[in-house]
């Protein structure tokens, strides 16, 4: 028995209703990826004083980055097929309980090495991503779609922009009680972990995988949800095999790939080229990824206004512009020597980052709906491939700006490859009858 899974999907963002199942899947997927990014990036304003402590060197420090966003690539690749499989309630739910084992764990780290392992199996929170994208995909139907996709990845990414502030002065409390500061950061690095076990019992006890109910549930009722008997090999290979994809798993590389990059070398980098003391790069790190807060659901919400005129192809212009723009503030901010205009120039190059990655998930439950798992997994995967190459390209150069400079320049080439994204008469067709169809019922319960 088959099912129209868009019949009962929200038609519209109502923010303070936690009656419907897909008000409290939104609400619920924003703070659980909220408290994974917040995890995610706790380390890296207290890099300068815990390179102290490990006398770290700057390739030690690069390689910690890199281990960061590294496996962040495997895990999204198949967290996406496993949403498919056994839902995103039960996939998140585990995610936040297992990921906060090595949040703990490097708290503990006594080495290098040590923490140098933690931190790589951090990185598999990152993966958090990919859920949120796919439950909000689930829930809302096409013409909010968008907007709901940018807020709740907005909302969740401002946790990485959180913890650059709020990290360093969870420390100083720490110090101005006494506690010795190569002690005080191990303490700091406790509370995500913890929040992270809470925010995943109330994943389990508040959600349910789609408006029909949990997939386990639904499946016993004989209606197909997800993708139970295929395999999550044969939901990539699906993905795999649509060009749109891969392009978008290259924009995609060029403005999450970028932010997650700039996260972690954010507040050294006005340490070291600004002079800045903890606090203030703390708090300066913390304008790029608190932008997020409204600006990536700003591009979700231009995506879907420019789609009731221009459709699909409305869609890819406005991602078109804002990674452009994305590119010349990157390359603009590169050349900054006064801290003024530098931080002018980051949080420029911020907003169109942030709307980029929010006019890109707003293009994505529109690749392959037969496959959205592999799609949202494979184009989530592209983030941390940008970041990881970033981060190597950065080891191979002399200094910080000359590194963010190519990167600028890089991503201004990315965004080309998105005017070859095309979309069949057929695909746009039926496309824009679930849009007006979801128009229609929205009109109606209004």
């Amino acid at each position: 028995m088959s099912v129209d899974l868009s019949a009962k999907k929200a038609t519209s963002i109502q923010l303070f209703n936690f009656s419907t199942p897909a008000m409290r899947a939104f609400h619920l997927t924003w703070l659980a990826f909220f408290v994974c990014f917040f995890a995610w990036f706790a380390c890296a304003p207290l890099m300068p004083v815990i390179s102290g402590e490990f006398h770290l060197s700057k390739d030690q420090i690069a390689n910690i980055n890199i281990a960061a966003v590294a496996i962040t690539i495997l895990v999204r690749l198949i967290i996406g097929p496993l949403c498919d499989k056994y839902g995103p309630r039960r996939t998140y739910t585990a995610l936040l309980l297992i990921g906060s084992l090595p949040v703990f764990g490097v708290a503990a780290a006594n080495s290098y090495e040590s923490f140098l392992f933690f931190r790589l199996l951090i990185g598999a929170i990152g993966a958090s991503f990919v859920i949120t994208q796919y439950h909000t995909s689930v829930m809302f139907a096409s013409n909010v779609v968008g907007t709901a996709n940018a807020t709740t990845a907005g909302w969740g990414n401002a946790g990485g922009g959180a913890t650059q502030a709020l990290m360093p002065l969870l420390m100083a409390g720490l110090v101005m009680m006494g506690v010795d500061s190569a002690f005080g950061w191990r303490v700091a690095l406790l509370v995500p972990g913890i929040l992270m076990v809470i925010v995943g019992i109330l994943y389990w006890k508040c959600t349910q995988d789609s408006p029909q109910g949990d997939f386990k549930a639904v499946r016993a009722l004989g209606v197909n949800v997800g993708s139970e008997k295929k395999g999550g090999i044969a939901i990539l290979k699906q993905a795999a095999k649509n060009y749109r994809v891969w392009i978008l798993f290259i924009t995609y590389g060029a403005c999450f790939g970028i932010e997650i990059f700039i996260h972690n070398i954010i507040a050294m980098y006005y340490v070291n080229n600004f002079e800045f003391s903890l606090k203030q790069a703390g708090f300066t790190a913390g304008i790029f990824g608190l932008l997020a807060l409204f600006a990536r659901a700003l591009g979700g919400i231009v995506s879907d206004k420019v789609a009731l005129k221009k459709g699909l192809d409305g869609r890819t212009k406005i991602l078109f512009i804002m990674i452009l723009g994305e590119g010349v503030f990157l390359t603009l901010f590169s050349q900054m020597h006064v801290a003024s205009l530098a931080i002018m120039s980051m949080t420029a190059f911020a907003l169109f980052t942030h709307m980029a990655c929010g006019a890109t998930y707003a293009l994505v439950p529109f690749i392959d709906r037969n496959a959205l798992g592999g799609v949202a997994g494979i184009i989530g995967a592209g983030g941390n491939v940008g970041a990881v190459a970033a981060g190597f390209l950065l080891k191979g150069m002399l200094d910080i700006q000359s590194c963010l400079m190519v990167l600028g320049i890089l991503v201004v080439v990315a965004a080309v490859s998105v005017i070859f994204i095309r979309f069949s008469p057929e695909h746009k067709h039926k496309e824009q009858m679930l849009f007006e169809q979801a128009l229609a019922e929205r009109n109606s319960l209004a």
